[in-house]
């Protein structure tokens, strides 16, 4: 790890700005983040004859689950009601990744390396907003420091998915599809249910609804040079050129589509 919990601003926390819809992500990505031991579960079975990358995956894992724990004790804070614990069994009572798989639900271990990369895109990006659009120092602090993390993450995936890609030969053509395929799953149940367990009282799950919610906001923080960044990286973990043409006129097309999601959508 590269940082501790202690070594972030605990004293800077100001109740005065806190936002009560970036108070609501935060909530839910504290339990995707915590439950980063199921992927790692999950991984070391794909891998299982892969002991450099099985460490890796565990390195990985240990990071989420810090920042899980961090991003609870800062909700905490800014919500004294806020029972991370409860919040989290519920999660997981209601969402379950293949822990006991040994393939990969993308076809290939070079098709789970470039969806990890994918994912990592997400989170770097994402909490990089985050940290941009808040107001309040330690929360801004927390996911200066969690983004910069993700990036890293990406790199080490990324140079795992070199190592696959060598070995099984797989496409341009595919790996681009299994990175589009990925992207598609950030609208699935994992973040709309993970909202609901941290914010739905005694409501009932309605994907739908708690989707709706969740995405309202969460892309309401994503500014242009956010999608720029993140296209590029998807490019580059699709082994497409990040730097062509076609990676800004993208980045413009997706930025064009989440306003009119926002436009459009409604916030439960």
């Amino acid at each position: 790890m590269t940082w501790r919990p202690e070594d972030l601003p605990w004293d800077q926390f100001d109740p005065t700005m806190i936002d009560d819809d970036l108070l609501k992500v935060v909530k839910a990505a504290s339990l995707v983040e915590y439950n980063g031991a199921d992927y790692a579960t999950y991984l070391c079975n794909v891998f299982h004859d892969d002991a450099e990358f099985q460490v890796a995956a565990k390195a990985w894992a240990l990071e989420e689950t810090q920042h899980g724990a961090v991003l609870a004790r800062w909700a905490h804070l800014a919500d004294q009601e806020f029972d991370f614990d409860k919040c989290f069994q519920r999660f997981t009572d209601g969402y379950r990744i293949p822990l006991q798989s040994e393939q990969s639900v993308r076809g290939s271990r070079a098709g789970e390396l470039v969806a990890r990369c994918i994912v990592e895109v997400g989170t770097s990006s994402y909490y990089t907003a985050l940290a941009e659009a808040s107001h309040e120092p330690l929360l801004s602090a927390i996911c200066r420091r969690i983004a910069s993390d993700e990036l890293r993450h990406y790199k080490l995936f990324y140079d795992h998915l070199n190592r696959y890609v060598e070995r099984e030969k797989i496409g341009r053509w595919h790996r681009a599809w299994v990175a589009l395929g990925r992207i598609g799953e950030s609208e699935d149940d994992e973040l709309a249910y993970a909202y609901y367990a941290a914010n739905g009282g005694n409501a009932t799950y309605e994907r739908r609804r708690w989707s709706r919610a969740y995405l309202h906001r969460a892309y309401s923080f994503y500014r242009p040079n956010h999608l720029r960044r993140a296209v590029a990286m998807a490019f580059k973990a699709a082994g497409l050129n990040p730097q062509s043409r076609l990676t800004g006129l993208v980045s413009k097309l997706a930025y064009r589509a989440l306003r009119l999601r926002l436009a459009f959508g409604k916030a439960a």
